[in-house]
């Protein structure tokens, strides 16, 4: 796929954050930290474009299982400078435990999405509170396979990321000097123990971006890319993907 310059990317996403708090008239951002590389790098634009004091970074955990996580999210918040006063730390176990309670049977994927609508309800709450606008770190790897939750992980004010594939999300991780271990860990959700994007996927993030680049930014049909040598099973499960979540992008229905 395509590269780019992480230069002038990171120029014009900067821009495009600063610009877009200015029209809307704000001052301040929230912006939630996982650990993972996608919110490093919106953080550090975020950083970049309207300074650390401006920044609330929402550390959003279910219980024991973020710990790592969290320790990371914390490590690049401290790279950053921004005010630990700015920090909002808030467990979401108890309450994601008592949406759960409420049927017994309820398997992973559903706890999980319960899970990242909990977390973005304390992140529109608290800009609500302190009259912020909610940065969003989502990429346009997932966006396309939709591997995202509605009213969950998508939903924000303002998204920095979403034209950007996953491999160009790294390249600015290490332009932006990310630290390494945000860039070599395993991308996760932090949804259940043992999770990880690829093991869900079936697939990895760098054989699905060289698809995904080919089929919608080249316009290659499916047989031609398979024809070029990728393999069926591959094509076959992200064409799952991408069937699977596309319902995502046409709701709400309207005549």
């Amino acid at each position: 796929m395509d590269s780019i310059d992480p230069s002038r990317v990171t120029a014009q996403l900067v821009g495009f954050i600063t610009s877009s708090f200015k029209h809307d008239g704000y001052s301040d951002g929230l912006i939630g930290v996982s650990g993972g590389v996608d919110s490093a790098v919106s953080l550090s634009l975020t950083v970049c474009a309207i300074g650390a004091a401006h920044i609330h970074p929402v550390l959003l955990p279910y219980g024991r299982l973020n710990t790592e996580e969290t320790k990371d999210a914390q490590m690049i918040i401290e790279s950053l400078h921004i005010p630990l006063n700015n920090i909002h730390l808030v467990n979401i176990q108890p309450m994601v435990d008592a949406i759960v309670a409420y049927d017994t049977h309820m398997d992973d994927g559903r706890r999980g999405n319960i899970m990242a609508r909990t977390r973005m309800m304390i992140m529109f709450d608290l800009s609500k509170k302190m009259n912020m606008l909610v940065v969003g770190t989502e990429n346009r790897t997932e966006y396309l396979l939709g591997y995202y939750t509605r009213f969950g992980d998508e939903a924000s004010d303002i998204e920095p990321l979403k034209h950007l594939y996953k491999a160009h999300v790294y390249m600015l991780a290490h332009y932006l000097k990310i630290p390494e271990k945000i860039c070599i860990k395993p991308p996760t959700a932090g949804l259940w123990s043992g999770q990880t994007d690829e093991r869900e996927f079936g697939f990895r993030y760098k054989d699905v971006d060289e698809v995904l680049f080919l089929h919608f930014e080249k316009h290659v049909p499916k047989e031609e890319i398979v024809r070029r040598g990728y393999d069926m099973s591959m094509i076959e499960r992200i064409w799952w993907w991408i069937s699977k979540g596309a319902f995502k992008d046409r709701m709400p229905l309207v005549l």
